[in-house]
This record gives C-alpha cells, structure tokens and sequence, in this order.
C-alpha cells in the first residue's frame, strides 16, 4: 500500500511543523505528495494553504507574513487564513477580483504542533489526556524525516519481539525474546493493547528511573490511533510513567517525518528532560536503522508475508486499513 494512492489518508489530520517554528517566516512542507506552506495568522494561530500563489503560481513559503496575511514573494499579493485575496499592491484603486483565491486546508494547534487535514476530515487528532493534566509534563522529542513507511513504525511500535534483536543497547534482553503477556483489542479508531515484557535497564534508564536493578519489566499499555498514531504508556515498578506519543506524517510514498513526544509523571528535578530524551534518542535510533531497510510499499493482505503470533497487533492494523479502505470505496494501490 502506498499513501498517496489512497485518498481516504488525506482525510486525517497529522502534525506537520512545531508552531514555535512559525513565529517568524512562513515554512514550507509536502504532505501526502502535496506542497503546502503554514504561517500564523492576525489571530497567531496556525494557517496552512496550497503552497502556491493564484497569479503566477511562485511558491508562496518563499514570501512573508504581513500582519497575519501571507504575502506572495513574487508581486506581494496577499491572502488571509481563508484564502481570501486581501490586498493587491498593484490595484489600489480597484476592488481585488472574487476570484482571487488560494486554495487552503484545515490547521489547527494541538500539544505544540500545527496540525493539518488535507480534506473533510473523519476523525478527531487524538485525544492524549495526559497532556493536559497537572500531575504530567510534555516533553518534546523528535520532529525528524525517516525514509520508510509510516505504518511499518506503527508496526514495530506494537512489536513485543524485536526489543532482543534491535535495543541491543537500551533495553532488549537476551531472555525475553517473547512477551509474557500480550492481549489486544479493537477500538473505533484503532487498537489497544497491553503487554508485560522483560527488559534490562542500562546505567542511563536506571538513572532516569530512580532504580538500581538491571533486570526488570515493562508493563505496557499501547494504543494506536488510525492511521498513524501510537501512544505507549510504560508503568515501571517505582510509579513512574513514561508515555510516548508518536505520529508518523506521511510525505511522500517513500518519506515520512516522525513526530514524538512524552510525557512523565515526575519534575525536571527527578529526571532533567534531556536525560530522558537520551535514552528515547537511542532506542529510537536502533529502531531507525532497521526500519529504513524495510519496504515502503506495506501489504495489507496477510498472504504477502509471513507472520508469528507477536505479528497479531500489525496484522490487525492491516486489516482494519483495509477495512477503512474498502468503506470508501478504495482498493489497495
């Protein structure tokens, strides 16, 4: 399967730039194949449209913001978050025509990101309720690009029996290739599932964690949000929750930007949050190098490659994708 072949994708929102990253010029960004550009509106919120301007077609990001307009770099045109044309530098005497438009797309501001849909959208971003409790911190991690498919990463996020072979340095333990415990259910918008795993805790973790001893478990209770958000919230014996909130935003059919973020119940005090962006930083790394190697074009249909029990929770990812498929009326590309 290939993302740019299915419409339905363009239908989700996904994060697409820090909103911190808009305080100044206008970005560009290609989502689902699509060149778009943000900027922040007279409101300072995030605004996202076709990234090229109605006159002449130069690429809008190249230009400014002009008191919450963006201005085309080429003749200084400038539009508003709708689209509307709200100044023509050139037609100071003539009203600007109706049709002077760009085409824009729904953005919106959600745990430090813009998010954008590309089209009517049929499902919420994902609600992480953490995020805005008191007792929790959100740390940002990772706003990166990965040559590979997003929905292998959503895969291997669920995958409880790589850790041994790929987090030879952070967390794999050689006698637990295999979880203790791995049960799955169906939701709405995705899956859940839970696992128990036994890992090993290298001198970073065992820092990070307060905790002394190497070997231990993880209690893990994941959720994957369709289609390519995963959030895994990891309990540690000491009380200690860490959560990781990972949304692979699809740029092409090769190309997608992985955007992470935790979220700890502990202080700056306990753990300085570059300590724990370290230990993520390194797992996250193993699990680059394999993943790049992987083919982007996913299979949705099970007979395409071969499976092992701990393949259940990607394999009912792929078969609820198909489902999503087949209900608007795609076929897999």
């Amino acid at each position: 399967m290939l993302v740019t072949k299915q419409p339905v994708f363009r239908k989700f929102w996904y994060p697409v730039i820090p909103t911190a990253d808009l305080l100044g010029s206008p970005q560009p960004f290609t989502l689902l194949g699509q060149k778009i550009v943000l900027w922040l509106d007279a409101e300072g919120k995030p605004a996202a449209a076709k990234d090229r301007c109605c006159h002449r077609s130069a690429q809008l990001s190249l230009g400014k913001v002009v008191n919450g307009a963006i201005a085309c770099p080429y003749h200084g045109w400038q539009f508003d978050s709708s689209g509307r044309c709200v100044c023509v530098p050139q037609l100071k005497d003539v009203g600007i025509p109706a049709a002077a438009r760009i085409e824009t797309y729904r953005c919106t501001e959600k745990y430090g990101y813009a998010w954008v849909c590309l089209d009517e959208p049929i499902a919420e971003i994902p609600h992480i309720a953490e995020a805005f409790e008191s007792d929790f911190r959100l740390i940002p991690e990772f706003y990166e690009t990965w040559k590979c498919a997003g929905l292998r990463v959503m895969e291997n996020e669920l995958d409880l029996a790589h850790p041994t072979f790929v987090h030879t340095t952070t967390f794999g333990s050689e006698d637990h290739p295999t979880p203790d415990r791995l049960e799955i259910t169906e939701t709405p918008s995705g899956l859940r599932a839970h696992g128990v795993l036994g890992v090993v805790n290298p001198e970073l973790q065992q820092q990070n964690l307060k905790m002394e001893s190497a070997q231990t478990y993880r209690t893990l209770d994941m959720l994957w949000f369709m289609p390519f958000t995963i959030k895994l919230s990891i309990a540690y014996a000491n009380g200690l929750v860490h959560i990781i909130v990972n949304t692979m935003t699809p740029i092409d059919d090769l190309t997608s930007q992985m955007v992470q973020f935790c979220i700890r119940n502990d202080t700056e005090q306990d753990t300085p949050s570059a300590d724990a962006i370290a230990f993520d930083r390194a797992v996250t790394l193993e699990d680059k190098r394999i993943l790049e190697s992987t083919d982007c074009d996913v299979p949705l249909a099970p007979n395409r490659e071969q499976h092992m029990f701990t393949d259940k929770p990607g394999l009912t990812i792929r078969k609820k994708i198909a489902e999503l498929l087949k209900a608007h009326g795609e076929t897999e590309q």
